[in-house]
């Protein structure tokens, strides 16, 4: 994927990236299978403010990667709903995965709702999909319980490396879960959005002009590429 620019890309512009914009938020929590492809797929989409990914969904305290227990590797979505609608945020969630998979629950379909609200449209959409699907969906909806961070190198980890690039915005540490910024380029150094997303996005996320250029040609090589992990 290209680890480096082969070049240290400049930091100039880098005091007005826009790591933590103002803006009220609505969290969403689910699992699709590898979380990886989660976190670009959805960094990319309009309204996305900020992701991260995690262990959820189990009893077993203090899950790692290494030892998950009984819980499964989720997303957590901060959204904008003036932008985007949690129903979109679903619409996502149900395109990209296969719901009647069953497997190990490190990767089982499962939504976890923040709301009454959020449970009404998870339910309606689960049976929306099955009426469309002759297999049994086995996708869990269940009320949101601890979420457990998953270890630093799986957050943002398509970006992550592009290490010129992640040194130049300045990410290191917790920025790789709450920059809004990190969310933003995962997504597009993957394709998940359109050029012209990308070039209207650039200026209000403060990107210089050598780091746009850069994320550009990613945008370019990768567009319409789909979700992948």
């Amino acid at each position: 994927m290209g680890g480096s620019s082969g070049k240290l890309i400049s930091k100039a512009g880098n005091m007005s990236l826009l790591h933590n914009p103002e803006v009220k938020t609505e969290s969403a929590t689910f699992g699709m299978g590898c979380f990886w492809g989660c976190d670009s797929y959805y960094g990319a989409k309009m309204g996305v403010i900020r992701t991260k990914v995690g262990y959820a969904g189990g009893k077993f305290k203090d899950p790692t990667y290494r030892n998950l227990g009984d819980h499964t590797e989720v997303i957590q979505v901060d959204f904008d709903p003036k932008i985007i609608s949690y129903s979109e945020i679903l619409k996502g969630f149900w395109e990209n995965h296969d719901p009647t998979f069953r497997t190990k629950a490190q990767y089982t379909s499962l939504i976890l709702y923040h709301s009454p609200q959020q449970k009404e449209v998870a339910e309606s959409t689960k049976k929306t999909q099955q009426e469309i699907i002759s297999r049994e969906v086995i996708t869990r909806v269940e009320p949101a319980s601890e979420f457990y961070d998953a270890e630093d190198y799986h957050q943002k980890y398509r970006l992550q490396q592009h290490k010129d690039l992640c040194s130049s915005l300045g990410l290191k540490g917790d920025l790789f879960k709450t920059s809004h910024v990190a969310a933003r380029i995962n997504g597009y150094i993957m394709g998940q959005a359109s050029l012209k997303q990308f070039e209207e996005e650039a200026p209000k996320l403060g990107l210089s002009t050598e780091i746009t250029d850069y994320v550009r040609k990613y945008v370019i090589k990768m567009e319409g590429s789909g979700f992948s992990c």
